[in-house]
């Protein structure tokens, strides 16, 4: 085996579960559904995947990742001092998350962070075109992002002076650089969130209109029948029997219209913007990578907020996405 084969199958090796059992190790595959039962005795190591049976009959010192698991649990070789290794979930932090606008974006050093919890191996950038007067100073850059599994994910960036703050015009051929790495990584770990660094200004966010709060009218204080109802003496009797005057009749002034006051446990979602597209899709995303299935998205939003997914506020939806990176 090589060296580059090696290092590849270790670092599938680090998140496979291993348990022991007397003499024998069993080993979790990635799915989690079957074991594969790793033997370790004098006469060396044994595994019963069809990966290792293939493989030592072309060469004696093959090790597949099941036994490369158990090889990590066991130091300078002892058996009886056998460590156990769990599954290592990747998670994007808080952090790294910003909202504007009721928009969320990633900053580029959170994608980097999470990148590196999967496992880059490699990230390469080629200059496509190079910023000069002739092209109205149009930076291209290619990055391409390796995973420690062998998988590649390449994306392009651009910048010019017209898509990105005056303070880094100078730098367009780094930004460039930036921008498509950041978008490699956004496909490398399944982010559907814009990249901070994409955005050529902050005014580029677009926002919805702000609806402003209805007020709601306090009841006037109930009376008493004492209040409503005073002791009349008998001189404001005589006055009350005597004739009135009538008055000039004067309309009547039309009712208000009632405010009626929104109650229930979606209170909360009457206003602020609607969900982003780039929400929608993270929620998609990160639903099908977590293996929540549709109805149980629309519970959990039905739960926490009160209302169905397409009509979550963008608040509440950026809440619900760190819900379900947070999911096991």
């Amino acid at each position: 085996m090589t060296a580059t084969e090696i290092q590849k199958r270790n670092a599938r090796a680090e998140n496979l579960r291993v348990l022991q059992n007397e003499d024998n190790f069993f080993v979790e595959s990635a799915d989690g559904k079957i074991l594969y039962r790793v033997t370790v005795d004098e006469q060396g190591m044994d595994c019963s995947c069809g990966d290792f049976q293939k493989g030592v009959k072309k060469d004696p010192n093959f090790r597949c990742k099941h036994l490369l698991s158990v090889q990590n649990c066991i130091p300078a070789g002892n058996i009886n001092d056998a460590t156990y290794l769990g599954r290592n979930t990747p998670k994007l932090d808080e952090r790294w998350i910003i909202t504007i606008e009721g928009n969320d974006f990633v900053r580029y050093a959170g994608l980097l962070d999470y990148g590196h919890q999967k496992g880059i191996y490699q990230i390469d950038v080629d200059p496509i075109q190079l910023p000069t007067k002739e092209n109205g100073n149009f930076a291209i850059c290619k990055a391409t992002v390796v995973s420690k599994t062998g998988e590649s994910f390449t994306d392009i960036g651009d910048a010019n002076p017209n898509n990105c703050s005056s303070k880094v015009a100078r730098h367009l051929l780094r930004l460039a650089s930036t921008r498509a790495i950041a978008r490699a990584l956004r496909t490398y770990t399944n982010i559907g969130l814009t990249c901070l660094e994409e955005l050529g200004d902050l005014n580029d966010v677009e926002s919805s209109p702000k609806k402003k709060p209805v007020k709601q009218r306090k009841p006037a204080p109930k009376q008493s029948k004492a209040e409503s109802n005073p002791p009349v003496s008998k001189s404001e009797k005589m006055t009350r029997s005597a004739p009135k005057q009538t008055a000039p009749t004067q309309k009547p002034l039309a009712a208000e219209p009632k405010q009626e006051r929104v109650v229930g446990k979606a209170e909360s979602n009457k206003s602020g913007p609607p969900m982003s597209e780039a929400q929608k899709r993270a929620i998609a995303n990160l639903s099908r990578r977590r293996g929540i299935s549709v109805e149980e998205c629309e519970q959990m939003s039905v739960e926490s907020f009160g209302v169905a997914i397409s009509n979550l506020k963008s608040s509440d939806a950026a809440a619900f996405i760190r819900n379900l990176q947070q999911a096991a």
